[in-house]
C-alpha cells in the first residue's frame, strides 16, 4: 500500500459568502422592460408619486441624482422629472428571489441563509473563495439574468461589510488580517449594525472611528448602552462574531401591517375602524402561524411627520377578542385631535419549543 495514500486530504478553509443582488428590484423591473436599462428607475407605492408613500428601491442612474430607498416619492420625482416611476410588484420580485436563493443553494458545499428577498450568506469551504464567488456570480447571472456583489469573509460581520467595497458586480474580500487596514479610520456608522443614533451615541464617548470602537472602555460602553450590547458593539469594532451560516428556515417573532392615508385621519371612529382592519389582516397571518400572541405594538405617525410607537405585553392567547381588546387600549393613547397619516399594527407571538437558545436566525443575520 502507498503510505501517502493514507494521509487524509486536509479540509478545505471554510469561508463565509455574503451574497447582496445589485439594484434587485430595479433590476428585475428592467428584465422585464428592456428598454428602461440605462435610465433612472424608480420603484414604490403604486407608481404614482402624487400620493403618499416611499421609494422601495432606484435605480443606479437615479442614486446618481440623491434617491435613496425610504425618500419620499414625491421628492424623487421631484428630484428626477423625467424619472420611470413603476408601482411596487412583490409577487415578481418573490419569484426572482426564489430562483437566486436555489442558484447559491445548488453550489459545492453551500450552506446558505436568507436574509431578504436580495442578500443571503453563503458558508463553503474553499482554497480560493474568489473563484467561488465568481462561478457563483457567473450561475446567478446565467439562471436569473441578475448581476450580484459577494463579500468574502472570516466572519458573518466582515463578509456583510466587505460586500459594499465590491459592489457593483464584483467580489473583496475582509478578514482579522486587513480590518482595521481597510475600516480602521472609517467613521463607525459605516459598520452593520450601528445607525446615526447610535454613532451619535458613541461620538459623545470620543468614540468616532471603527478602530477606536475595537479599542473602546468597555466600562463607558456598557453603561451607555448595557452591558450585553456595548460589549456587542465593541465587537464589532473589531469585525469579530460568529462564522457559522445557519440554515435553519426563518421563524417570524411577529406580524405587522401599516397604511398611510392619502389624506390625513383625525375622527376617532376612523382611526379605530383604521385599526381594526389592519389588525384582522394581522391576525389571519398569526393564525397561518398557530402560534399565540403575546405582545403588541401600535405605530402612529402624526402630520406631518413625527412617528411614535405604543407596545405593550399582554398574556399568551389566540382568541381574536382579547387581542382586539389589548389592541384598542393601544388606540386610546393616540392624541385626540392630531391628525395622523400613517397607522400601524404588529402582533408579537412566542416562539417555537425548538427555537434555537430562545430564538431563531434574523434577516439580519444575528
Amino acid at each position: 500500500m502507498n503510505a501517502d495514500a493514507a494521509v487524509p486530504t486536509p479540509a478545505a478553509k471554510p469561508w463565509v459568502l455574503h451574497v447582496d443582488l445589485d439594484q434587485f428590484i430595479a433590476a428585475v423591473e428592467v428584465l422585464r422592460r428592456p428598454e428602461l436599462a440605462g435610465k433612472p428607475v424608480i420603484v414604490g407605492g403604486r407608481g404614482d408619486p402624487t400620493e403618499r408613500a416611499v421609494v422601495s428601491t432606484a435605480s443606479y442612474e437615479a442614486r446618481e441624482f440623491g434617491v435613496g430607498s425610504g425618500m419620499p416619492l414625491r421628492i424623487a420625482a421631484r428630484k428626477i422629472p423625467d424619472a420611470v416611476i413603476l408601482p411596487v410588484d412583490a409577487p415578481l420580485y418573490l419569484a426572482a428571489s426564489e430562483q437566486v436563493m436555489a442558484t447559491l443553494r445548488a453550489q459545492p458545499g453551500a450552506v446558505v441563509q436568507v436574509l431578504g428577498w436580495d442578500e443571503a450568506f453563503v458558508g463553503a469551504g474553499t482554497d480560493d473563495p474568489e473563484a467561488y464567488a465568481r462561478r457563483l456570480q457567473q450561475d446567478v447571472l446565467d439562471r436569473t439574468r441578475l448581476h450580484c456583489s459577494v463579500g468574502i469573509g472570516d466572519t458573518l460581520v466582515r463578509a456583510k461589510v466587505a460586500t459594499g467595497f465590491g459592489k457593483p458586480r464584483g467580489t473583496f474580500r475582509l478578514t482579522a488580517d486587513n480590518w482595521l487596514e481597510v475600516m480602521g479610520e472609517r467613521p463607525t456608522i459605516e459598520l452593520w449594525g450601528v445607525g446615526s443614533k447610535v454613532s451619535k451615541r458613541l461620538a459623545l464617548l470620543g468614540v468616532r472611528t471603527v478602530a477606536e470602537l475595537a479599542v473602546a472602555d468597555e466600562t463607558a460602553l456598557t453603561g451607555e448602552f448595557g452591558p450585553r450590547m456595548g460589549l456587542w458593539y465593541r465587537q464589532l469594532g473589531r469585525g469579530d462574531g460568529s462564522a457559522v451560516v445557519d440554515d435553519t428556515p426563518w421563524v417570524a417573532r411577529g406580524h405587522s401591517k401599516e397604511t398611510t392615508f392619502q389624506a390625513d385621519i383625525v375622527d376617532p371612529a376612523e382611526i379605530e375602524a383604521a385599526a381594526r382592519s389592519l389588525l384582522d389582516q394581522v391576525l389571519d397571518e398569526v393564525a397561518a402561524d398557530d402560534r399565540p400572541v403575546v405582545g403588541l405594538g401600535l405605530k402612529v405617525r402624526y402630520a406631518p411627520f413625527l412617528t411614535k410607537t405604543f407596545t405593550k405585553k399582554i398574556p399568551s392567547t389566540a382568541d381574536r377578542a382579547v387581542v382586539l381588546a389589548r389592541t384598542l387600549e393601544l388606540v386610546a393613547k393616540i392624541e385626540p385631535g392630531r391628525p395622523i397619516r400613517l397607522l400601524g399594527v404588529r402582533a408579537e407571538m412566542a416562539m417555537p419549543d425548538d427555537a434555537r437558545e430562545g430564538h431563531t436566525p434574523t434577516r439580519g443575520g444575528w
